[in-house]
């Protein structure tokens, strides 16, 4: 199983043939946690239901094709093949990892959404940014700057043990580059483009609505830890 918390730069997820040919287990589509209109009027139902059951699906279904090709390609000793593989199983390991923290990351706002209560995260975001409206604005400017598709993302650094904001192009994940992914924004057409059309500085403003922050909290409490750790 893809960690979605994971610390360091992710590696190829490549599980290895075992003397035995045991077989790996496939990557499969997580269920969400609430229903498909839970978060309407932000996001749709339509939306939900084509982004999780055929988007997300869709990229779990060429990753274990292409982790199944690249098994077969170690069998064949074909170090070629297993490189050419590489950018396959990066591009759709990234995009089933970022939709999986996607859907935690999102909860309807009678249940919740946007309400960043006192946590540890709260008090982090109030001393770096100043206040949350502050955050979401630079969040916001950062994702409206990627050109093409991608994600904008509040991750905590561990080079420099703090928040941090960055964004990440087409299904690269925060980990790529060192980051442990908090938050994410899907910038892609797909996440909103039947709802808001062209405008999507719209749907990045209405998206913190639907935020849960229990959920981004636990993950900064979780990264917090680690580093602490890392530093005994």
């Amino acid at each position: 199983m893809l960690s979605t918390k994971t610390f360091t730069t992710v590696r190829p997820f490549v599980r290895k043939v075992s003397a035995m040919g045991a077989l790996r287990s496939k990557h499969t589509v997580p269920d969400l946690d609430y229903d498909y209109n839970e978060l309407e009027p932000v996001i749709s139902a339509k939306i939900m239901r084509l982004h999780h059951d055929k988007h997300h699906a869709t990229y779990v279904a060429n990753l274990n094709v292409a982790e199944e090709k690249v098994l077969a390609a170690q069998a064949k000793n074909d170090v070629a093949a297993q490189v050419a593989l590489q950018p396959a199983v990066r591009f759709n390991a990234g995009g089933h990892v970022n939709h999986t923290i996607f859907w935690k990351n999102l909860i309807g706002e009678k249940n919740g959404g946007g309400q960043l209560h006192s946590s540890v995260l709260k008090t982090a975001i109030e001393e770096q940014y100043g206040s949350l409206e502050k955050l979401s604005a630079q969040v916001n400017a950062k994702t409206a700057a990627i050109q093409g598709s991608g994600w904008g993302w509040l991750t905590f650094n561990p080079t420099i043990g703090r928040l941090d904001i960055i964004s990440t192009a087409n299904q690269d994940m925060a980990s790529s580059v060192g980051h442990v992914p908090l938050l994410g924004i899907d910038a892609w057409e797909h996440a909103y483009y039947l709802d808001y059309n062209n405008v999507k500085a719209d749907y990045f403003k209405n998206i913190w609505r639907v935020v849960n922050w229990k959920d981004v909290a636990g993950r900064y409490e979780d990264a917090v830890a680690k580093y602490k750790s890392s530093k005994n």
